[in-house]
């Protein structure tokens, strides 16, 4: 039998808690009916409610283990989620460049949902100088896109964020004190479109990962990006909307929710 189950490289941090990082990854582009291969930027002491530690991984071993992933596997898209280390994020630059028509989509981790930070000044530049050059979607919240550009409104942030080389910028609205939430399009040197959606009740843990692999998905199915990050915001909202708490903290994504209505 043949299945069509394109190839996904998801760069990204290990959640021992199951609601972030690369498992995060795994069950959406699983549910999207793709093959998910990933490197573990970083390993985390965390539970739902916040990050305690972070222990990022070599370089060296990062670069080796995309290397032979990519010299065996036809790899449709990157998704990159948490880098934790400057030294890191050169490393998935010398994978990226190699690789040019390979789409990039790229979710800045720069704190985590319980607010411990995961970056500092100098993977920032470092992500800004290097990373976004090489990305198709770059998918921020809106507190990312402040840090990211050292600006305050939204629309000056997606237009800056374009100017470093991004093809596509969503600005998610999630943290912002509105009564419902708007994500913000921009492409083509300019505002392109703002997706409004309900405003849920609770806090997710692993909402932005899923959104990015979302995209990846979409994309190595052979989207265009504009109509992958306009069903990927459908999904994500229903894996929210879904969204089930096993601990204390956060709530978790459902991410296989269209299991449970065929049940």
């Amino acid at each position: 039998m043949s299945v069509n189950r394109p190839v996904v490289l998801s760069f990204s941090g290990h959640d021992p808690s199951g609601g972030a990082g690369v498992q995060a990854d795994i069950e959406t582009l699983v549910s999207h009916r793709c093959h998910a291969a990933s490197v573990i930027t970083a390993l985390t002491e965390q539970d739902t409610r916040n990050v305690k530690k972070l222990i990022p991984q070599s370089p060296e071993a990062i670069i080796s283990q995309a290397n032979t992933l990519l010299d065996d596997l036809p790899v449709k898209a990157f998704k990159i989620g948490l880098i934790g280390h400057h030294e890191t994020a050169v490393a998935i630059h010398a994978i990226v460049k190699q690789h040019p028509h390979i789409p990039v989509i790229l979710d800045p981790v720069l704190a985590a949902g319980g607010g411990a930070e995961l970056s500092n000044n100098r993977l920032i530049t470092t992500l800004v100088d290097l990373l976004l050059p090489c990305t198709t979607v770059l998918t921020p919240n809106s507190e990312e896109a402040r840090k990211l550009t050292g600006l305050t409104d939204l629309n000056d942030c997606g237009l800056a964020l374009l100017e470093k080389g991004c093809d596509y910028v969503l600005i998610t609205g999630s943290h912002e004190a509105t009564p419902s939430v708007s994500n913000r399009l921009f492409h083509d040197r300019r505002s392109w479109e703002t997706y409004t959606w309900d405003r849920l009740p609770f806090s997710y843990h692993g909402s932005g990962c899923t959104l990015a692999s979302g995209i990846a998905a979409l994309i190595a199915h052979g989207l265009e990006p504009l109509q992958a990050v306009i069903e990927a915001q459908e999904y994500t909202w229903n894996s929210l909307n879904t969204a089930y708490q096993p601990g204390r903290g956060q709530h978790i994504p459902n991410r296989f929710f269209w299991m449970d209505e065929d049940a």
